[in-house]
């Protein structure tokens, strides 16, 4: 199976996709080869609920392998567990194959989160050094760590960053212990990460642009001399736990808070967020687990009546585009998203129509993969070195961060219940294979081989080699390989075994651009290639020249405004709408005049200018007040961006993605934000909230924002109350406000309701002296 067979993984045949997961042990059926589809079409797989209230007792490796239910032909294999690995939530592959592992070892040892942020994490280096499929050596690689969320490889080196800070540090073990012994900073930012954790940065993926992205917030870096450059981007990227990409360097994110399995993926963060409501389908967020979700957060509501099972997504993470070469060819290029709470990983068939991307079902009623052992959390996915698919399973009783799990919160309650406390220290890495295929029997030695050799991996049919190949030859930078990198562009053998295809020069033009020796003429022929995905990534490669106004090159874009593709041409406007050039402006009212019915390209670009519009009217609204309220109002700017846009959306007019229900109200025109009343939603922060909200329910909860400084919910308060995003226009709120209000506030345990504040109005202000309301 060869990378270029799979051109966009448009598939007509699904034959195979519309029965799905196989029963569980206890539904009589025949297994029957999946390469007999007349056969298995009249076979009928069923979805099983084997428990509706199941034990909390961990199981062993081989006890909880046997839980899992997998479709037919597709079997899982134990390829680590504790204690060689505990508490894993992260992993990679370094270019030789072993594997550094990111341990959580304080996560949640009680529903409180006690002494959850003492320094005792790891980076676990594992080793399989008899390449059998099964590590069979560890070494601390990094001890002492505060919760390790990322782990990046590059070359010989493995970026980490812990939790609440935004430091990035790089380690290196220099005298090949598996011990690191060196330890720098490469990207620093000194203001801490207040955020719950959940919500802070979950991953970092050196994309086929060679732009290293984050999870979370607006930046992107590029790897230089060691460090990372950090370039700002309009809009904060929102994704919570994993990142993954496509062959064609297509970013795909999801957030668990409002249930998204994914977002923000229809086009790439620099162009700013573009999310539609259709971008997945209604069903894809809909689990179906195979046994009772009783620890779900949101408790009795989010479950169906009829079998205790989780009904919506609400803990999705750690996706996965599988790019491997050793699994059926029609799982190449679909989406894997876990959802730890429901013990599945549910697949999903990546449709591209217009240049509009959706995520469909594969399987009706049913996942890919379901677990009957209650402490197997799937949070984290893979494709690995060996062709095959990769999951990290955290095996961790409590999924949930302590602001929704404390004392008086259902799941708290379940917890105790339940003693979910007691199922820590563990942890496994499964593998998922097919019995039709063998892994790829050869190890990875990249970091020793010559760049000559590592270009021939551009070819490889596993998306894991090209990535790896390009990323050592772009740090490497051996200029020696460039002839080899030109001929591969433009099409020609060089020193590959046959002529490269589509994916194969896509990954030779990005290398060249990484070492920066890309050259007009091979972007001129590349854009007027015959494969339209050549040409996409020739518009988008041509920004180098368009900053620099190369009117040569604007000039041959704007010959492409007819393309016959839709992904060319909205990426031509992508690409020449912030060049203010008159032919640039020209080409892109062009494309937009031409294409009224293209959805990604009308709503990008009216996002575009609306968001604009927005960043000038609120440097105009705020110039005029003092410095002091201005910078609580800018300060509360950058926390709603980067947590509270999450469920309130970024324009505080709520989120609705996928057809499921808003997480959480709208803020812009609330009356609770724009009166003169600052005691009620200082009060809605320090207790948090749950309930219905002017008679409408929200399925998620508002957790108790108590825990974080007078300064911070003042900014935020001030913000939402202030902004024109939102079409707020009341005072800001002061920190020593903020203050006196915590002072005569006892917190409510597990969150208050609207109706409760409403009739216990707290205290009002007049002529900004606090007074006791009538109703205390």
């Amino acid at each position: 199976m060869h990378p270029d067979n799979n051109l966009y993984h448009l598939k007509t045949n699904t034959s195979l996709r519309t029965f799905g997961v196989a029963a569980f042990a206890l539904v009589l059926c025949t297994y029957c080869s999946p390469k007999k589809e007349a056969e298995v079409e009249k076979e009928t797989f069923e979805r099983v609920v084997v428990d509706e209230n199941p034990p909390s007792t961990p199981l062993s490796p081989e006890e909880s392998m046997r839980k899992i239910v997998l479709p037919p032909g597709f079997h899982i294999q134990l390829v680590a567990s504790e204690p060689m690995v505990q508490e894993p939530v992260a992993m990679a592959w370094d270019g030789n194959g072993r594997l550094y592992v990111a341990e959580m070892n304080t996560y949640m040892k009680d529903n409180e989160g006690t002494d959850q942020f003492q320094p005792t994490s790891r980076i676990k280096l594992l080793e399989d050094t008899d390449w059998d499929g099964t590590m069979d050596k560890a070494t601390i690689f990094v001890d002492s760590l505060v919760l390790p969320r990322v782990v990046l490889p590059i070359g010989d080196k493995v970026l980490v960053q812990e939790t609440n800070v935004r430091h990035i540090w790089s380690y290196r073990d220099t005298d090949g212990d598996g011990k690191a012994d060196e330890k720098k900073m490469v990207f620093e930012n000194n203001v801490p990460d207040l955020r719950n954790l959940e919500h802070q940065n979950g991953g970092l993926l050196w994309n086929l642009n060679n732009w290293i992205y984050p999870t979370r917030d607006n930046l992107r870096y590029k790897y230089k001399d060691g460090v990372l450059v950090a370039d700002t981007i309009i809009d904060n990227m929102t994704g919570q736990w994993g990142i993954t990409t496509d062959n064609y360097g297509r970013l795909f994110l999801s957030e668990a808070g409002p249930g998204l399995p994914a977002v923000q993926i229809e086009q790439m963060p620099a162009y700013g967020a573009l999310n539609f409501k259709d971008q997945f389908t209604e069903d894809f967020a809909v689990p179906w687990p195979i046994i009772g979700t009783i620890d779900a957060q949101g408790g009795p509501d989010a479950l169906r009546p009829e079998d205790n099972t989780l009904k919506h997504f609400t803990a999705g993470a750690g996706q996965s585009i599988f790019r491997g070469d050793r699994m059926p060819e029609d799982m190449v290029g679909d989406y894997f998203i876990p959802e730890p709470v429901a013990h599945i990983i549910k697949r999903g068939e990546i449709v591209n129509k217009d240049g509009k991307i959706q995520i469909q079902n594969v399987y009706e009623g049913k996942d890919w993969l379901a677990s009957a052992d209650m402490n197997f959390r799937p949070i984290n996915t893979y494709t690995g070195p060996d062709g095959t698919f990769y999951i990290v399973d955290m095996y961790h009783g409590i999924i949930q961060e302590s602001e929704w799990s404390g004392p008086g919160t259902y799941l708290g309650g379940i917890i105790q219940e339940k003693e979910l406390y007691k199922n820590r220290g563990m942890g496994r890495i499964y593998r998922v294979v097919h019995e039709d295929f063998k892994r790829d029997p050869e190890r990875p030695q990249m970091l020793e081989q010559p760049s000559s050799k590592l270009v021939t991996y551009l070819a490889h049919p596993n998306g894991w080699w090209r990535d790896n190949a390009q990323l050592l030859l772009v740090v490497r930078d051996d200029k020696s390989v460039v002839p080899a990198l030109k001929k591969i562009a433009l099409g020609q053998q060089a020193t590959l075994e046959e002529k490269p295809g589509p994916i194969t020069r896509i990954h030779a033009l990005w290398t060249l651009e990484g070492m920066g020796e890309m050259e007009k003429d091979i972007l001129f022929k590349a854009l007027a290639d015959e494969n339209p995905h050549i040409r996409k990534t020739a518009v988008w490669m041509s920004e180098m020249y368009i900053d620099e106004n190369d009117r040569e090159v604007i000039a041959k874009l704007g010959t492409m405004k007819d393309d016959p593709s839709a992904d060319v041409r909205i990426q031509l406007m992508l690409s020449l709408r912030e060049n203010k050039t008159e032919e640039a402006q020209a080409t892109v009212k062009d494309l937009l005049a031409a294409n009224p019915n293209n959805e990604v390209m009308q709503a990008s670009y009216k996002s575009y200018i609306d968001t604009h519009a927005r960043i000038a009217a609120e440097q105009e609204r705020i110039k005029n007040i003092s410095p002091e309220e201005r910078e609580l109002i800018t300060q509360g700017a950058v926390i709603y961006k980067q947590l509270c846009a999450t469920c309130h959306g970024p324009e505080g007019k709520g989120k609705q993605i996928g057809g499921g229900p808003m997480p959480a109200p709208p803020l812009a025109g609330s009356p609770r934000l724009q009166g003169t009343d600052k005691v009620l939603p200082i009060e809605i922060l320090l207790h948090g909230l749950k309930g219905p909200i002017d008679g409408k329910e929200y399925p998620d909860m508002m957790p108790s924002m108590a825990h974080q400084s007078d300064e911070w919910i003042a900014s935020v308060l001030s913000y939402v109350r202030n902004s024109s995003d939102l079409g707020n226009k009341a005072s800001v709120i002061t920190p020593e406000e903020v203050k006196e209000v915590r002072e005569r506030t006892e917190l409510i345990p597990g969150g208050a309701t609207m109706q409760y504040l409403e009739v216990h109005k707290g205290y009002r202000t007049t002529q900004r002296n606090w007074v006791e309301d009538e109703a205390q």
